[in-house]
């Protein structure tokens, strides 16, 4: 691994989120990011909030093996094929995750205008207590974890080649955001991956 600083764990007790810096050469890096922005069949769906219907903060691309359709806040994504970027990418996660993937959410923020509002990754699919690893390349970004109870909040800037991997409780007890930040004009893609483990509602 690549990284200057050892991983860190950024909760406690039953929840885990652990940041690890810089899984990839600065080289691999910089090329994954050009090319998934590129390449990504990007989308920007519309959602309803407080009753009318507007455009995504953001845009999206769903990978999935086998390819299985995820549905999340009203939405449904259809599952495009694992490109061999995205298989390799996947590889090294699972290898620092300890986990096995089967699907990734890829996140286009096209500047800091762009976000995605508190939420946890905790849909039925899923299974209880899932393995959640976050990858981000491109711009630097804040990423924040709130708990559910508490209200404590954790603030942390995640960098080009930054993972965050969360397990144990993290999606029971802890929601997490990407806020605005209005400063911010270059893009950050995030790749969550995630592992489909019951059918999908409805299916």
């Amino acid at each position: 691994m690549f990284a200057s600083e050892e991983p860190r764990e950024l909760l406690s007790r039953a929840s885990s989120a652990v940041l690890h810096h810089a899984i990839l050469e600065p080289s691999q890096t910089r090329d994954a990011f050009e090319s998934l922005l590129a390449h990504t069949p990007w989308e920007q769906r519309d959602v309803v909030v407080f009753g009318r219907s507007v455009a995504q903060p953001r845009l999206v691309a769903w990978f999935a093996s086998p390819p299985i359709a995820y549905r999340y806040a009203g939405l449904t994504l259809e599952a495009h094929s694992f490109t061999p970027l995205l298989l390799e990418l996947k590889k090294r996660v699972e290898v620092i995750a300890g986990a096995q993937f089967n699907s990734v959410l890829l996140n286009l923020y096209r500047t800091g205008a762009d976000s995605n509002g508190w939420h946890a990754d905790d849909e039925f699919e899923f299974g209880a207590d899932p393995v959640i690893a976050s990858l981000s390349l491109g711009a630097t970004r804040r990423f924040d974890l709130r708990n559910r109870e508490t209200k404590e909040t954790i603030k942390t800037n995640l960098a080009s080649g930054d993972l965050v991997v969360m397990s144990g409780e993290c999606q029971r007890e802890w929601i997490h955001q990407v806020p605005k930040q209005l400063k911010v004009l270059e893009p950050r893609i995030n790749l969550t991956f995630r592992m489909v483990q019951k059918p999908i509602a409805g299916e």
